[in-house]
C-alpha cells in the first residue's frame, strides 16, 4: 500500500460526516487519537487555517497528509528532547563528555572519557566541545 493510500484510510476514518474534508471538530478527534492531547475548538480552527491551502474551511486528503506529517515530526522532536535530557549536564542544555560518560555508565556501557570526547567531536558542528540539542538531532537522525 502506498503512502497516499495509507493517509486516505486514516483520512476516511476521521472524516466522520463523509464530506471529503476534515473539519476543526474532526481535527480535535484526530489529535486526541494520535497524540492523546486535548485541543480546544479555537486551536483546532487554527490548525485547519494553517493547513487549509484552498481556504474551504476543511482539510482535503493532501492537506491532511501535510498536517499528519507535521504531527509526526513534533512527536519525534518530543522523543528526542526526552532522550537529550537523559544525557545533558543538569540543566545546561548541553551534553558534555562527562555527562555522556555518566549516562552511558548508568546504562551499563563503560566508556572512557576520551572515547566520549571522540563521540561528541564527531557531531560537534560548532567545535565547542559539547553537543547542543540541534547537534544531538543530527547525531540521532
Amino acid at each position: 500500500m502506498d503512502k497516499l493510500s495509507c493517509y486516505k484510510r486514516v483520512f476516511d476514518h476521521f472524516d466522520m460526516d463523509r464530506d471529503g474534508k476534515i473539519s476543526p471538530f474532526e481535527v480535535r478527534e484526530c489529535i486526541a487519537a494520535v497524540s492523546g492531547e486535548e485541543v480546544s475548538m479555537v486551536e483546532a480552527e487554527e490548525v485547519v487555517g494553517a493547513f487549509d491551502m484552498d481556504g474551504d474551511g476543511g482539510l482535503d486528503v493532501e492537506e491532511f497528509e501535510r498536517f499528519v506529517d507535521d504531527i509526526g515530526e513534533e512527536e519525534k522532536v518530543k522523543e528526542l528532547r526526552k532522550a537529550f535530557k537523559m544525557y545533558e549536564m543538569e540543566g545546561s542544555g548541553l551534553i558534555t563528555a562527562v555527562s555522556l560518560r555518566r549516562t552511558l555508565k548508568k546504562l551499563g556501557e563503560f566508556v572512557s572519557l576520551e572515547d566520549c570526547m571522540a563521540m561528541i567531536a564527531k557531531f560537534d558542528l560548532d567545535g565547542d566541545g559539547v553537543l547542543s540539542f540541534d547537534e544531538f538531532k543530527v547525531m540521532m537522525g
